[in-house]
């Protein structure tokens, strides 16, 4: 019997999910939750082999999500299920410690699948996902066609902290940073971007996600 927590806060999306995992294992205990807090909190008071989250969640902390679950229960298994753009953000969240990431936007098969795997076996990785790792261990020959692909974790949960309309000075506090280490970090995001202005990053990440 596999003990499950579901962590959505669309009500419908939840629903769902709830439904595909009792159809794939007909004696799961299912947990819900609809924030990260109360997801923290329920992987507390209930171990859990598997958690289904949902990154874009009220209270939601990007990357830092994964070890914040990991303090609380160190070797649940975490798949990520989220509508975020999969080629740009699956990689990081993998290397961050996740055990999958399986688009929103995928075929029901697939997520069927995501879900057995990192169940069972502890690990999956979706077909794009493969092929963008394999192309970067090429490292003489790989050059990435989005610049987006290119940024490192922190440079990413920057830059749509930036987007989001974050002061560098909340930033530097949400993410325990100095701000002259977030005034870095927006240097180094333009010059990468090839960008001058805050409104030239929000249109050219908007054209480079639009495009994955």
């Amino acid at each position: 019997m596999k003990n499950i927590l579901i962590v959505e806060d669309y009500q419908i999306i939840r629903l769902a999910t709830k439904i595909l995992v009792q159809d794939l294992y007909k004696a799961a205990v299912i947990h819900e939750a609809t924030s990260f807090n109360e997801a923290l909190s329920e992987l507390a008071a209930h171990p859990q082999d598997l958690v289904i989250l949902d990154v874009q969640i009220p209270e939601g902390q990007g990357f830092e999500m994964i070890g914040a679950m990991r303090a609380v229960q160190k070797n649940v298994s975490i798949l990520i299920f989220s509508a975020i753009e999969e080629r740009i953000y699956g990689i990081h969240y993998l290397r961050a410690g996740a055990n999958g990431f399986v688009s929103k936007n995928s075929e029901t098969g697939d997520i069927r699948t995501a879900i057995l795997s990192v169940a069972d076996t502890g690990r999956y990785v979706s077909p794009r996902i493969k092929v963008e790792l394999l192309n970067q261990l090429d490292k003489h020959n790989y050059r990435a066609d989005n610049p987006l692909l290119d940024l490192s974790a922190r440079e990413i949960t920057i830059m749509d902290m930036l987007i989001d309309g974050f002061w560098i000075k909340e930033i530097a506090s949400k993410l325990d940073l100095t701000e002259s280490s977030v005034s870095t970090y927006k240097a180094r995001l333009f010059e990468k971007l090839h960008v001058t202005t805050l409104i030239e990053m929000f249109q050219k990440v908007s054209h480079y996600k639009d495009m994955d």
